[in-house]
Parts: structure tokens; sequence; C-alpha cells
């Protein structure tokens, strides 16, 4: 669900942030303290699969989610997830986000957000589990729902400006789930200096669409800047989810956060 982004999953030097310890410095002026910040780091947003607002397409599913990144030694570290998400044949859309934690590590992830949108209402319910007390916050969805769906694809050829070519491939009829697919591969290469790279380089996209979900059931992003991502659907159901998903969980109080014009 690309309709709230501030809430896809993250991994981030935020946290190594919050734990520095807080070194008292004397300022000369109000001789008062102050934290000290550490100069640097990087925040990365992983965007996770997309769920299009499509109706008459319902289904059930989990997704399992691997981003591996690069070690300047050649090595990889790898964080991995896995989530439910699930749409109604109104198109209105449930997806959990859970942490993601290191691939075989001693760290479980936690489920801490709820995301309830129902593009007919335009409403976007975002509910914090980990909150006290249980929160959700109601606001405005930009998507409407769609009768049909299809992924966007490139075309093969030269980018504009001379700044590199595109190549497209289809990869033909696959069953994932049992369900049939259809898988493209489109590789865009970046010539040298486009982007201040002192090398040509290459971003590759690989996914396999379910034309009967209007869903992919696997999807690969390779790209140097982070690495490798790739997200995979199990337990796929095209039977009609339990409606209970598309409430708002018990206990939760809801804080409006629309303009009053919308």
């Amino acid at each position: 669900m690309r309709v709230f982004p501030g809430f896809l999953l993250l991994v981030s030097a935020a946290a190594a942030l919050s734990a520095q310890p807080q070194v008292p410095t004397q300022d000369t002026q109000t001789s008062q303290t102050a934290p000290a910040v550490p100069d640097g780091g990087v925040t990365q947003v992983l965007q996770s699969i997309y769920v299009p607002p499509l109706q008459n397409s319902p289904f059930t599913a989990v997704v399992h989610t691997e981003w591996i990144r690069p070690l300047s030694d050649g090595g990889t570290f790898t964080v991995v997830n896995q989530r439910q998400i699930a749409r109604d044949s109104q198109g209105r859309i449930y997806e959990e986000r859970w942490f993601l934690v290191p691939k075989e590590g001693k760290v479980q992830s936690l489920r801490y957000l709820i995301q309830i949108a129902d593009p007919t209402a335009r409403t976007l319910y975002n509910c914090f589990l980990l909150h006290t007390p249980h929160q959700c916050t109601l606001q405005k969805s930009a998507e409407r729902p769609l009768a049909a769906y299809r992924p966007a694809i490139g075309q093969s050829g030269t980018l504009p400006n001379g700044d590199g070519f595109r190549t497209h491939e289809d990869l033909g009829i696959q069953d994932i789930e049992g369900i049939q697919t259809e898988g493209t591969r489109d590789t865009t290469t970046i010539n040298q200096g486009v982007n201040g790279n002192d090398r040509p380089y290459s971003i590759m996209r690989e996914f396999w669409f379910a034309s009967s979900l209007g869903i992919d059931l696997r999807s690969t992003v390779t790209n140097p800047s982070f690495g490798k991502q790739v997200f995979t659907l199990t337990d796929v159901s095209s039977s009609a989810p339990d409606p209970k998903l598309f409430q708002i969980p018990d206990g939760f109080s809801v804080v409006d956060e629309r303009k009053p014009s919308e």
C-alpha cells in the first residue's frame, strides 16, 4: 500500500542515534548542557510490495521480505520479516507492518502497525500497536477503487539525453502457489557520470504478476544503491477475508487528522 509512505518498513540509523550516550557540553553563554549529536548516518526506507485497491478480486496472503545489502569486503548483511495482507471485494486493503530484523538473528520481529484503507470512502486508518493508549489516526486516502490493474513495465531502448538504456524481457508463464503468473524483467543501465557514478551501473526489476488477483506474487529489485530486495507471497487464498480485518481493533480510539474541507 503506497498511500502512506511514512509508515513503510524502516531500517534507520535513527535507532542507533537514540541509543548514543548524551555527553554534557558546556555552553559559554547559557551555562546549560546540550546532548552530543554524532555526525553522519543515513536513513533508508524499504518500499514494500504494492497492493492495488482492485475490486472483485479478494485475497489473503503472507508477504515475506528479504533485504540483502552489500558490505565493502564483498559480504552481505540481510534483514527479513513477514506480514499479513488482505483485500476484500470492495477493494479495501488490510496490511500489517512488522519490524525488519537480522536474518537468523536473535532479535524477534514485532508487529507495530495495522493499516486499513478504504478506496471508496477515501480513508486510511493507521493503528499503532505499541503506543499506550492504543490509537488509530484517520487520514484521507489518495487512491480510488480500480476495476482493473496491470503493473507498469518498461520498453527496450535508450534513455532520454543519452543517460543509458533499458532492456525489457518477457519471462513467460510460471505457476506460483498454484496460481498462474506472467514474468517480466526490466534492466536499466545508467551511463558513467549521470548520477555522480564513476562507472556504469544497472538496476534490475523482475516480477511475476498474477492477473487473476492483480498483484505480484514474487518481486525482486536489485540496485547498487541499496542492494537486493525480494518479496514473496505465500499462503495465498482467493477466498474473501474475514470482515473483522477491516474494522478498527477493539479498544482503539480514533484521531481524525483530515482537514475540515475533506
